[in-house]
């Protein structure tokens, strides 16, 4: 299966990048094409210009300054999101990908009056991610990333088969609870 891993954490060291090495390496065990994109490492710019919002209804022409990542989702048939959450929000580099990426007649269609999902292709979508907060905390803001990668980020593809993969309170957790948790990723990796 084609894979797309979309990776938002800047420091290599991390325990976030334990989790992204553990996803990579289970389905590259699996013999899963991985296109492994790693957004700090590509120097992906987040930041959505003047020029990019005045064009962002322009069909097609609204993909030209980023139809390389456009063609990567569109090509793939599975999604894994891995990404720090920080102050209950994803990295700005990844809220700057999905408004620069997922644009009209890409991860949405407008028809007739109405919206309909345009990453089809997507199969399968996962998220992967890391909370310094306790999961009461985040369920009393709301936990938005949670939210938006199981409605939002799901809906445009379609509501595939969808797997939300936490770990909360990242700084109180023992080095055992995560060797289990990249234990847990693993086993949810083999089973996608």
């Amino acid at each position: 299966m084609k894979t797309f891993v979309l990776y938002a954490h800047p420091c290599a060291d991390s325990f976030n990048a334990a989790v992204h090495d553990t996803v990579v390496g289970a389905l590259k065990a699996r013999d899963w094409d991985v296109d492994d994109c790693d957004l700090n490492a590509e120097g992906f710019a987040p930041v959505l210009t003047e020029a990019e919002r005045r064009g962002y209804h322009d069909i097609p022409q609204n993909t030209g300054p980023v139809q390389a990542y456009v063609d990567r989702l569109r090509q793939a048939e599975a999604l894994v999101m891995v990404f720090p959450v920080w102050n209950f929000g994803y990295p700005a580099i990844l809220k700057g990908f999905l408004d620069r990426v997922f644009l009209p007649d890409v991860s949405f269609k407008l028809e007739g009056g109405g919206i309909s999902p345009g990453l089809t292709n997507i199969k399968r979508l996962v998220a992967c991610t890391t909370y310094g907060g306790t999961r009461v905390r985040a369920m009393m803001n709301g936990d938005p990333p949670r939210k938006c990668v199981t409605r939002a980020v799901r809906y445009a593809c379609g509501w595939p088969r969808t797997r939300y993969i936490g770990l909360y309170d990242m700084n109180n957790n023992s080095p055992d609870a995560l060797s289990a948790h990249l234990d847990r990723v693993r086993s949810e990796m083999q089973r996608l």
